[in-house]
């Protein structure tokens, strides 16, 4: 696949998306995105990697979306493009996905963040959304996937205001996993994922769907489906590694089958 926008490599089990539009600070384009959406798919398909990272570059992740891309559009035009159709696909990812985020962070950006599974912050990271100071709104599920981490009060202040808050902050609120130097936020992304990937892969997916049903689902119904996914993982053969190598006192080989 070509994609000019955005640059794809692995480490060891890790793949890697980097968004690439230096000359307007990665703002965020119908193009970059389904760059970014295709290349997701391709690497939950793909059985050699395991976790996935997005990132911009040492200075900014995102300063949001393309404003001159969106300045004539009408209501037609954006009911026939359908242009959130690709955002819903990055929900159907089974793999853990983590976002790597310097600087700015905003708009659609933040929208593409709070997409992901975890974010590791540098401590100059700023995220937002400044829609409201354009005459819009956020349309990339900003204000629903916020407001299930923070709560509507919290995230109609956000919103509502526009304005942009810090690493700090947003770790305080939930949205953010953790906060480092901001010359080591890949670092420790990396770190954070490769250590993810040693993990039984089975597991780790059947506990992502378990954990974000947990949003919508009610108690017993979340409770079925962890007991449902608990009982599949039983048909491993991770499972019975992990349990065999618990009792030999070694590390476990996971293989993700």
């Amino acid at each position: 696949m070509s994609h000019p926008l955005i640059k794809v490599y692995e480490e060891g089990q890790v793949g890697v998306i980097e968004l690439h539009r230096p000359n307007v600070l990665n703002a965020l384009n119908r193009q970059m995105v389904d760059e970014i959406v295709e290349q997701l798919e391709a690497y939950d398909r793909n059985t050699d990697i395991r976790v996935m990272i997005i990132k911009g570059n040492e200075k900014v992740f995102a300063a949001g979306a393309d404003i001159d891309e969106m300045m004539e559009e009408t209501p037609l035009s954006m009911e026939l493009a359908n242009p959130f159709a690709v955002w819903d696909r990055m929900t159907l990812i089974k793999k853990p996905l983590i976002a790597s985020v310097n600087g700015f962070c905003l708009g659609g950006a933040f929208e593409l963040a709070l997409h992901c599974d975890l974010i590791i912050a540098g401590e100059d990271a700023k995220f937002g959304f400044p829609e409201v100071k354009l005459g819009v709104m956020p349309g990339a599920g900003g204000t629903q996937l916020l407001t299930k981490v923070i709560g509507k009060r919290q995230a109609l202040e956000w919103i509502w205001l526009g304005e942009s808050f810090k690493a700090d902050e947003a770790k305080s609120l939930g949205i953010v996993n953790r906060v480092v130097a901001s010359e080591l936020v890949y670092e420790e992304s990396m770190r954070f994922a490769q250590a993810l990937a040693e993990q039984a892969p089975i597991s780790v997916r059947f506990i992502k769907e378990a954990v974000h049903a947990a949003e919508d689902l009610s108690l017993m119904e979340g409770m079925k489906l962890e007991r449902k996914n608990f009982y599949l993982a039983f048909d491993s053969e991770d499972q019975k590694e992990g349990m065999k190598a618990f009792v030999e006192k070694r590390p476990p080989h996971f293989k993700g089958v």
